[in-house]
């Protein structure tokens, strides 16, 4: 199964935690998604990022619903990820960087060295005031992402054949397990990597079309008009939002959110179910059907096979490209029309 894309891979993508809220960050889509439940996909809405807040290398929250930003040696701290409202940017003690993942819980700041198996508690992280280092239990060590509510700490666990779940717990050293539970597939969809788990891994392929072949005994010059479609499948892209609430101050719509996740998804390496592809250029106006005209000149008993560059889903097609090949062989054309 595909997996979900790590913090550590992608930047500007992480989770946080406040006293009522789960949040994921998607800095490279401009916005958020705010949850009351990630198993039930409760109350699911997006809202802008501010510029100010974009871009950071983690996120996380503490029970007074103040938002942390970390980037490289210091942090900024807002009350608003969309106003960036009471803005403050502090120094990070040294001995509070480097991290792989932070978060707060329990009245304290929580930072996760996954390679050294420790993690490091402190209640000021410019002062590492009142501060200690204990190991981390091996079964807290594989998390995607980790984030924190006033009396848990939550990570994200690598897909498995239940799918893709989270842990809760209240002991980083003693695996204090609470629960496992699983993540609702609209939640699933604002991830990276999400859209291969939901509606399988991404494909890219030429589709034959059509075949034109010329069964008399004698060559002929054939006209003929061909129908292809082109652009975006609206209908499976509209599944995507189709239970997320887009605030009416975002400057987001859904139609465009889909889209930048499509885009992203598909370039994505096929680890974490992508085809890696670059599809910029390509036509993301609602399907539509398009003529053209061809020429053919056929040998007695040959035939011509069209073929159409498409990308998708599973076995569902959500992109038709404008690429066209005729071949004489009933193989798929070789090469690929999209890279990186």
């Amino acid at each position: 199964m595909p997996d979900i894309i790590p913090r550590r891979k992608i930047k500007g993508v992480d989770f946080c935690g406040s006293r009522f809220h789960y949040y994921i960050i998607r800095s490279d889509l401009g916005c958020y998604m705010r949850s009351s439940d990630f198993t039930a996909g409760s109350d699911l809405s997006i809202h802008d990022l501010h510029p100010a807040c974009q871009n950071g290398d983690h996120y996380f929250a503490d029970e007074n619903n103040q938002f942390y930003i970390i980037k490289g040696k210091s942090y900024r701290r807002v009350m608003n990820l969309t106003t960036d409202t009471e803005s403050a940017v502090y120094e990070l003690h040294p001995n509070c960087q480097g991290g792989d993942h932070y978060l707060a819980a329990f009245d304290w700041f929580y930072i996760i060295f996954q390679d050294k198996g420790t993690y490091r508690r402190t209640n000021d992280l410019s002062q590492d005031s009142h501060s200690e280092e204990f190991p981390l239990h091996n079964n807290c060590r594989n998390g995607l992402y980790y984030w924190g509510l006033p009396d848990h700490y939550y990570f994200l666990k690598p897909a498995s054949e239940w799918g893709v779940e989270y842990y809760k717990g209240k002991d980083f050293q003693e695996d204090s397990c609470v629960a496992v539970c699983s993540v609702h597939p609209d939640v699933l969809n604002f991830l990276p990597g999400g859209l291969s788990i939901t509606n399988g891994p991404a494909f890219r392929k030429w589709d034959n079309i059509q075949t034109v072949s010329n069964e008399s005994p004698t060559p002929v010059t054939m006209q003929k008009k061909v129908t292809k479609k082109v652009g975006y499948n609206k209908e499976k892209m509209s599944q995507i939002t189709q239970n997320w609430k887009i605030e009416t101050s975002a400057k987001i719509t859904s139609g465009k959110l889909a889209r930048l996740i499509l885009k992203c998804q598909f370039s994505f390496s096929t680890e974490y179910g992508g085809a890696g592809v670059n599809v910029e250029k390509e036509s993301w106006n609602e399907e539509t059907e398009v003529e053209e005209q061809l020429s053919f000149e056929l040998k007695p008993n040959q035939c011509f096979n069209l073929w159409q560059y498409q990308l998708g889903f599973g076995s569902e097609p959500v992109l038709f490209c404008r690429d066209l090949k005729i071949t004489d062989e009933p193989y798929r054309p070789a090469g690929l029309p999209l890279g990186m």
